[in-house]
């Protein structure tokens, strides 16, 4: 049987070409992109598969969530956070910076927009980006922005099926007042399995943190002192394992020794791994002691979830009423962008900070660089002005095509 007029209609995608970049992903790295363009004179349209800008920060972290980093390192390019705001924002302060910063550089996302495919063509140099929404964006330059954190990393434990409880993971985590008198059973050890862990002990829940690989604990601040900041003022100065050693010596004398609780240290130095592999230190905020106390119980590899509970890989086994998976996030590059070399198979760039914002033929990544918001900004900054150069001298050309609509701004 034949489709009807309207089936084929629906068939037909609408074509948009973009008069700049298309920007997919409309967090702090994808909306700082398009200011730094907009500060430039070029428009830009940005996609996002959500309803709303930030949507991690909006729709999957915790209530007490707070910057990690003082606020002077999170700033996005061209507008501070506001004088008043504390040191250290919290989630709602920042989802509001978000907000005001679009607002202000008159950013509007097309929301909804879930990219299925984005392919370049190299017979007529432009970028093909299809949404599952019937759209075709057509552009010379696509900024992927959907950066390192665009999926949780839901690991595939033996008898999870077989849990009697809840098993959820920390994206859709909100408060431990949910889980009060509760046994709880949190899979990981990173800032967000930590955090996770005080909160729960702060809500009168029994905690059990398994903490399988090794982590850097470090102090948040030092005398008042932003750890991480004198870390990046000393690396100006000395190399950075010598960096290293003297974050780890104050680490040390403020925490005393991890290893005596459970918590592993890596052989590679703190800052070193971060740069290296992503992997960020865990900054204390009251978790150690809540460690030291027996408050937050430090577990051992998980070997098998249970019907009422998980047996462990040092033999113990033990009930619980939920268990929380902390256990990250990751790239969805790969599952949308065709025939590029220039990602990994983990949807990363092969190329490592300060050269991983560029490839070739008007493709340009952000929020890839392992450096948080600091980093983001400055490859926005970069991708900016390289744009710009490259727009200037093809604004003015006629493109000839009956299913196009001219879109002069987003």
């Amino acid at each position: 049987m034949g489709s009807s007029c309207k089936d084929q209609e629906r068939e037909k995608p609408k074509c948009v070409w973009v008069h700049g970049p298309i920007i997919v992903g409309a967090g702090p790295s994808g909306i700082a992109v398009a200011a730094c363009l907009k500060e430039q004179g070029v428009p830009s349209v940005v996609l996002e598969r959500s309803d709303c800008i930030a949507s991690l920060w909006q729709n999957k972290t915790y209530d007490r969530l707070k910057l990690h980093l003082p606020k002077e390192f999170c700033e996005l390019p061209l507008m501070p956070f506001p004088v008043n705001f504390p040191k250290y924002p919290t989630k709602y302060q920042f989802i509001s910076y978000m907000e005001s910063y679009a607002s202000h550089f008159n950013i509007f996302p097309r929301f909804n927009q879930s990219v299925e495919s984005a392919e370049f063509d190299p017979s007529s140099e432009i970028w093909v980006v299809r949404t599952s929404q019937d759209f075709e964006y057509i552009s010379p330059w696509l900024v992927v922005a959907t950066g390192e954190n665009a999926e949780p990393v839901i690991p595939n434990i033996h008898g999870m099926e077989l849990f009697h409880g809840p098993i959820v993971h920390t994206s859709v985590y909100k408060s431990g007042c949910d889980y009060k008198n509760k046994k709880v059973l949190v899979i990981g050890c990173g800032n967000s399995g930590m955090e996770v862990s005080l909160d729960l002990c702060r809500h009168n829940a029994m905690s059990h943190m398994v903490a399988r690989n090794t982590v850097h604990v470090i102090p948040r601040e030092v005398f008042g002192f932003s750890t991480f900041g004198i870390a990046m003022a000393l690396n100006k100065w000395f190399p950075l394992k010598l960096v290293d050693k003297f974050i780890l010596l104050l680490s040390t004398f403020m925490l005393g020794n991890t290893n005596h609780y459970g918590i592993k240290r890596p052989k590679t130095g703190p800052i070193e791994l971060k740069l290296a592999t992503g992997k960020t230190p865990v900054l204390d905020v009251g978790q150690l002691a809540q460690i030291k106390s027996g408050n937050i119980k430090v577990m051992k590899g998980v070997k098998e979830i249970t019907r009422n509970g998980a047996k462990f890989v040092d033999g113990q086994e033990k009930e619980f009423d939920a268990i929380i998976l902390a256990t990250g996030y990751k790239s969805n590059v790969p599952t949308w962008l065709k025939s590029c070399e220039f990602f990994d198979e983990d949807g990363m760039p092969k190329m490592s900070f300060p050269h991983g914002w560029k490839a070739e033929h008007g493709l340009y990544t952000v929020g890839f660089t392992r450096r948080g918001l600091h980093g983001a900004s400055s490859d926005a900054v970069r991708i900016a002005r390289d744009i710009a150069e490259r727009w200037k001298t093809v604004k003015d050309k006629s493109y000839c095509n009956s299913h196009i609509v001219l879109l002069k701004n987003s």
